[in-house]
């Protein structure tokens, strides 16, 4: 079995470690290929999503590990041991293959533990997982992310759609509260955001959040552990300029991971 190397991750520390958290995602290489005149010239760089929030978190208090999407075939964890290691999983913007798809399976044709069960399996013991949107969750952009019928939607509080789930809002849409709570309730206005996923709540879930009737932010139980699906994304594009310089973005975030971990300390 492969174990997470520390080289492959990030960790933010906060002076108060409140929960450990694992973030699988949220990052991307970009290739770009300049033309000038006869010549050409092509870079490429590493880009991440999540600064902002793993900064809100260490100040929160937090303990965050960030692992690379790039880095998640090989590096996510192998065994409850390593799950075990955490008290929350955030899946963002990382589909379902960089979790069945190791280089072992893929590359050689040899057998290895299905890490989508597996976190199944931990969560159903107690463990806690979100999901944010983004172009490679839930269903995802061309139905790439791929979620859907897999053991992670059977924990999520949501059923997820096997196509292009996307619902695109350039002119802004604001996110209503459903009922009162303790994530989203005394935060004020919602800044506007700019897309999110379309999924349908299961019957045993709570939706807390709206955008235009759809479910936002749903909770639910699965065994003894607890999962969150929040249906648009941490970061840009969808995060709008406005909801990245919210005064609560933090805390809204760090609500959510709250309320995940109640359930297991």
């Amino acid at each position: 079995m492969r174990t997470i190397k520390e080289s492959t991750l990030i960790k933010i520390s906060g002076v108060i470690e409140m929960s450990k958290i694992l973030l699988a995602g949220e990052s991307w290489i970009s290739t770009t290929t300049e033309y000038k005149g006869y010549d050409s010239f092509t870079s490429t760089k590493l880009e991440i999503g999540c600064t902002k929030l793993l900064a809100d978190l260490q100040q929160l208090g937090h303990l965050v590990t960030h692992l690379l999407a790039h880095d998640v075939p090989e590096h996510f964890p192998w065994t409850k041991t390593e799950l075990d290691q955490y008290d929350v999983i955030i899946l963002s913007d990382i589909g379902s293959n960089s979790l069945v798809l190791a280089n072992q399976v893929f590359a050689e044709g040899e057998s290895t533990v299905n890490r989508m069960a597996l976190l199944k399996q931990w969560v159903l013991d107690g463990g806690a997982l979100m999901m944010a949107g983004g172009y490679l969750s839930f269903g995802g952009f061309e139905g790439k992310a791929h979620y859907h019928n897999t053991p992670v939607e059977e924990v999520l509080p949501v059923q997820i759609s096997a196509f292009d789930d996307r619902i695109e809002a350039p002119q802004g849409l604001v996110p209503q509260e459903a009922l009162k709570n303790a994530i989203s309730s005394g935060l004020g206005e919602f800044p506007g955001i700019l897309g999110y996923q379309q999924v349908v709540a299961k019957s045993d879930s709570e939706i807390l959040m709206t955008i235009e009737k759809d479910p936002l932010l749903v909770i639910g139980q699965a065994g003894k552990g607890r999962t969150l699906a929040y249906m648009t994304d941490i970061a840009p594009h969808w995060a709008s300029t406005d909801f990245m310089s919210w005064e609560y973005y933090g805390e809204f975030f760090s609500r959510c991971i709250n309320w995940l971990t109640q359930g297991n300390k």
